[in-house]
């Protein structure tokens, strides 16, 4: 059975962008992102890199973990905003939004309906991992179904905004166990954790 990855940055504090949204690594932003870092996502998790910054970086190293990414209306949009329609054009690419309509790009698929049933489907398909990029609402509504965590930690503080999952996700505490970490010298820290079954 494939695995639902969220895998994200986020601050000390346990945020994942300000409280307006946005991109948290674009110029505005509180991520720094740095040459090591940089370098090891390109050797690591290359398929996660955008299409731009792939493009400028000339990566061309297909994917390792996932084959298929899924995220929210609003983590879609910030790509919109800068006129990329499809950010991860070498996964199947999904977003779950009740009001985008139609895809703005024919290869991402828009899905207006239940995301924890489409996961638990794609969970049975053949293939590599799944990653849920984001946004805190799919996450918390996706919550149950989270195989895994991979959290790139920087080291910084923000104070407030949006938390790695938004709003009361319907399950209560879960128990993850950590199975591998590296802490870059720039000071952000990778953490894997897995779900930890009963």
């Amino acid at each position: 059975m494939r695995t639902l990855t969220y895998y994200i940055a986020t601050t000390l504090d346990g945020f994942i962008a300000a409280p307006g949204g946005g991109d948290p690594s674009g110029p505005d932003g509180f991520f720094t992102v740095t040459e090591d870092y940089l370098d090891h996502l390109v050797a690591a998790y290359p398929e996660t890199l955008p299409v731009n910054a792939r493009q400028a970086l000339g990566v061309t190293a297909s994917g390792i973990h996932f084959d298929t990414v899924v995220e929210g209306r609003r983590s879609y949009q910030v790509g919109l905003d800068l006129g990329v329609t499809n950010a991860y054009p070498r996964l199947r690419h999904l977003v779950f939004s009740r009001s985008l309509g139609q895809s703005p790009d024919p290869s991402v698929e828009v899905i207006d309906s239940d995301p924890v049933g489409t996961v638990r489907q794609l969970k049975q398909e053949d293939g590599r991992g799944i990653w849920l990029v984001g946004g805190a609402q799919l996450a918390a509504t996706l919550y149950p179904e989270i195989d895994e965590l991979i959290l790139k930690v920087n080291p910084v503080t923000i104070g407030a905004g949006i938390p790695l999952f938004a709003g009361s996700p319907e399950v209560a505490a879960r128990q993850f166990t950590l199975t591998n970490s590296l802490v870059l010298d720039s000071g952000v820290a990778f953490l894997t954790y897995a779900h930890q079954t009963r």
